[in-house]
């Protein structure tokens, strides 16, 4: 989401991630004060480890969870670290995730020629899916900036009474609405080009807009009736849980959210910061 929302920003790439490190670390940590006090409190709802689990030693289970843990994580911070520390480009540093994952994969017994095949068609797909809606939403914005559009919706948004503050709410309305059943790529490339230039008018700070925008769109993928996480999670869920309960308990990780994005408003510097001290 953030390297799509980067181009359509203007802003940097590394910029944009070490932005959202700060409010991404806030968040995790919500969520993990939050299943704590649950499961402190309700402890059925957080059942323990297996019983076979639970009988071998504290150091076999220590060596199990780091050898499912450290590798996927080394191979994250090398992905993200070089877009950081402007080694890499994105495309370079995707190149360098996947060749990280096959080796993963092949450690781990399961690189095979049908895994290489599966992972290239799902990749053909999904690239072909978002040239298609690169090249629509394009068209759409030529044929709407030639009509006058663009600078409509500046101009309106911009003169909107309030200000700065009024425009924050109104493009936090706009996405969220369109985040609970549009995937971001189309709200990338279609409505963020009529914000971006109001957003530019009024001063805002664009890296600090970009992440306010993700964790916005990051709570809509959460919330009912759509929801496309949701939705995801359905998928490998158990068959016996339904559609409703899993609805009904994002909610809280939605005020969660919501929190954060708040605080991310309030306290702008919470983004700012880690990039003025990669500048200096």
């Amino acid at each position: 989401m953030l390297v799509v929302l980067s181009d359509q920003l203007g802003v940097s790439v590394g910029d944009l991630f070490l932005g959202a490190l700060i409010p991404g670390l806030l968040l995790a940590g919500a969520y993990a004060l939050y299943v704590l006090v649950v499961a402190f409190f309700k402890p059925s709802t957080a059942p323990p480890l297996p019983l076979a689990v639970r009988q071998i030693s504290p150091w076999e289970l220590l060596r199990r969870t780091l050898k499912a843990i450290v590798p996927p994580v080394l191979l994250i911070f090398v992905v993200l670290g070089s877009i950081f520390f402007g080694i890499a480009t994105p495309t370079e540093a995707g190149a360098v995730g996947a060749v990280g994952a096959c080796g993963l994969a092949a450690l781990n017994g399961r690189l095979t020629g049908k895994l290489l095949h599966d992972a290239a068609h799902a990749t053909a797909v999904v690239t072909g899916v978002v040239l298609i809606i690169l090249f629509c939403s394009s068209f759409f914005g030529l044929v709407f900036d030639a009509l006058g559009g663009k600078t409509l919706i500046t101009n309106l948004l911009v003169n909107l009474p309030g200000g700065y503050l009024t425009f924050l709410v109104v493009a936090n309305l706009v996405i969220f609405a369109m985040g609970v059943f549009l995937e971001f790529i189309e709200i990338s490339f279609i409505a963020m080009p009529l914000l971006v230039p109001a957003a530019q008018a009024l001063g805002i700070d664009m890296v600090w807009f970009g992440v306010v925008m993700a964790l916005n769109l990051q709570t809509a993928f959460i919330s009912p009736p759509v929801g496309f996480s949701l939705f995801y999670l359905q998928s490998v869920a158990p068959k016996t849980i339904s559609t409703k309960e899993i609805h009904r308990s994002a909610l809280p990780f939605m005020g969660i959210q919501l929190v954060v994005l708040l605080l991310v408003i309030v306290f702008p510097q919470t983004v700012s910061w880690l990039v003025e001290r990669s500048l200096q």
